[in-house]
């Protein structure tokens, strides 16, 4: 039994953070564990803002322990960290072992922060997670800002941004154009670092299910990602089975009474 291990946020409505990332392990057939970071929940009451509580750094470093104590993890999949205390901690952990994949969903702005704390978690992120990273799955508004470009408007640009992340340290960076990419097609570009040349570009492309988000989506593929990786597959492989299962998981979104609808992983 194959284990993949997750440090990420909770969200209590079970369409983002580690409650996905472990269905979506499970779903994938490996054994999922993880740490919290923080705990989200939306605010019914508010227009469904977030209301964001962080975990004390000395649990998260406990946490941690734990769970390396009890398996020998090589195969994990960061979320939100959300304060630079946490980033901290959560860099130091990944620095003190060996790993054969990290993979980082480089959740940057946290909602219901104040605009200066969320500044300062983005750049402790970039200056301390990303060097440690072998592949970035960065949203095209991550993406934009990691690569300090003003807007990605075609495949070409999100391989622009995909080659100045590659210079912050990962091995691979998967740059998911979304809905926020003009034209009819969900286009992701996987953009990997290759020895003695220039990064190898490959387009993964199918039609776009809509113009509304859909929240689980970039979870769900991170960690399908940390799944099929911690499985053995190639990062060409696990972006291609990932990206499968997200937009299946979006055909059969769960609907509810937020404003959104989730990807359902089950399918």
């Amino acid at each position: 039994m194959r284990q993949a291990y997750v440090i990420a946020g909770s969200e209590a409505t079970g369409g983002a953070g580690i409650q996905v990332d472990l269905k979506t392990f499970q779903q994938l057939g490996v054994y999922g564990l993880g740490t919290i970071t923080c705990i989200v929940s939306f605010d019914p009451k508010a227009g469904w803002a977030h209301r964001f509580v962080p975990i004390d750094p000395g649990v998260i470093a406990d946490q941690f322990e734990a769970a390396n104590a009890a398996f020998d993890l090589d195969t994990v999949k960061v979320g939100m960290l959300g304060t630079p205390a946490t980033i901290d901690v959560v860099a130091g952990a990944l620095a003190s072992k060996a790993w054969r994949h990290v993979v980082v969903d480089p959740v940057l702005i946290c909602k219901g922060q104040e605009p200066g704390a969320a500044l300062d978690t983005d750049n402790a992120l970039k200056a301390k997670i990303l060097p440690l990273a072998t592949v970035v799955t960065p949203n095209n508004f991550e993406a934009q800002t990691l690569a300090g470009m003003d807007l990605l408007r075609n495949v070409d640009d999100l391989a622009e941004a995909g080659r100045r992340i590659l210079l912050q340290g990962p091995s691979a960076v998967v740059v998911k154009g979304g809905i926020d990419l003009p034209g009819p097609d969900a286009v992701d570009v996987l953009v990997q670092s290759v020895p003695g040349s220039e990064p190898s570009i490959e387009v993964f492309s199918v039609p776009k299910i809509g113009q509304e988000r859909v929240s689980g989506a970039g979870c769900t593929f991170a960690a399908a990602i940390t799944a099929h990786l911690a499985l053995g597959a190639s990062v060409h492989q696990a972006v291609a089975q990932a990206k499968e299962m997200v937009t299946a998981g979006i055909v059969a979104r769960v609907s509810g009474h937020t404003p959104f609808d989730t990807v359902w992983q089950g399918v």
